[in-house]
């Protein structure tokens, strides 16, 4: 994953407005920084502030970047909210309207497709993996986690080794996502790694878990919430399938009660990749630029990683000796992403397709 670290020059971008927007060599962050004040503000949607520690890491932004007010949109929108958002406000520089994505790895190609994103390179750009990033600059990687399990103990006597348990009569009542999967990245990540469980293999896994998951339905065990944190702790989702970071976040938020344990799965472990991007139509887009840099700047990848998330230049860091020890010991085990499977952008285009649109007629739990 490690390359040679260089820094490249920015790219120009169009604003919404058909404007040049104005261009800054990437080494020029105080420039950069007077122009995104003097725009005021930064637009973000989907954050979470206990998803990859968002919460710390916006106001790390916000602190070392003052005079930027930052406008947080839908905390708990899914992926394709994010890209109907772009497409239901372009020309509006209103506060509706995103600045800046985080989106799900088979959605970056899409929105580059419809003209939904604006290219731009980050100082940092060359230590990102080339199969994590559009060439160009419309999206690139920012972290990645595995697929796993959050069990309320208080509630579960029996934790559940693998996807095949959770069709159990034991967990009735009681197995949810995170996530719609007509809409959410994390969702439909959830049922391919349940199907690649079944199958062993990329071929037939989306179809295999949406089968997987109709015979989950059907044992009466899935819940068809958006489950979090509150859904786990108050026992209406006891089993909560997501990324483990968003798990191990949830986890300590519960501070023993209830008390609450972690599983990845024995088989299907999938590894998913989310990317940042900046709206083609972004009202700040000098403050999305310096939102970027922040990110993948040693503090906002570190950010990340205090919040459970591997950061995208997580290798290259550690190589760098960059990476405190404590922060290492607080992952999941080495193991676990030992046995954990990357699908392709196009396994997970494919994936995405198959899942969305089969799951009303699969499944046919409308979650929400």
């Amino acid at each position: 994953m490690t390359t040679k670290y260089l820094l490249s020059a920015s790219v120009s971008v169009l604003t919404a407005l058909g404007l040049a927007a104005p261009v800054f060599a990437q080494t020029d962050l105080d420039a950069l920084y007077e122009a995104a004040k003097a725009e005021g503000q930064l637009t973000t949607i989907a954050l979470p502030h206990n998803w990859c520690g968002y919460g710390e890491v916006i106001a790390g932004f916000k602190a070392k970047y003052p005079g930027i007010t930052v406008n947080e949109l839908n905390p708990d929108a899914g992926s394709a909210d994010e890209l109907e958002a772009v497409r239901a406000n372009q020309g509006n520089t209103g506060p509706q309207a995103p600045d800046v994505l985080d989106i799900g790895l088979a959605f970056g190609p899409q929105a580059k497709e419809e003209g939904l994103l604006q290219p731009y390179k980050v100082s940092t750009w060359d230590e990102i993996p080339d199969d994590a990033k559009d060439a160009e600059g419309y999206w690139y990687g920012d972290y990645y986690g595995v697929m796993a399990f959050l069990v309320n103990k208080d509630l579960v006597s029996t934790m559940p080794a693998d996807w095949s348990d959770l069709t159990s009569a034991e967990y009735a009542n009681g197995v949810a996502l995170a996530g719609d999967p007509r809409a959410s990245a994390q969702a439909i990540q959830s049922v391919y790694a349940a199907g690649l469980a079944q199958t062993g293999a990329d071929e037939g896994a989306a179809q295999a878990g949406l089968d997987f998951f109709k015979s989950v339905n059907d044992a009466g065990n899935f819940v068809p919430v958006i489950g979090k944190a509150a859904s786990v702790a108050q026992g209406t989702t006891p089993i909560l399938v997501a990324w483990d970071y968003n798990l191990l976040a949830w986890r300590d938020s519960f501070e023993g009660n209830p008390e609450a344990e972690i599983v990845v799965p024995e088989t299907g472990v999938v590894a998913g990749v989310y990317v940042q991007a900046i709206s083609a139509y972004a009202p700040h887009p000098n403050a999305a630029k310096l939102w970027m840099e922040y990110l993948y700047s040693d503090e906002g990848q570190l950010g990340w990683l205090k919040g459970y998330c591997h950061p995208i230049r997580f290798n290259a860091m550690s190589e760098a000796g960059l990476i405190p020890q404590d922060m290492l010991d607080a992952l999941p085990p080495a193991e676990a992403y030992a046995k954990a499977v990357f699908p392709t952008i196009e396994q997970q285009n494919a994936a995405k397709d198959v899942i969305t649109s089969g799951w009303d007629a699969t499944v046919g739990a409308n979650v929400q």
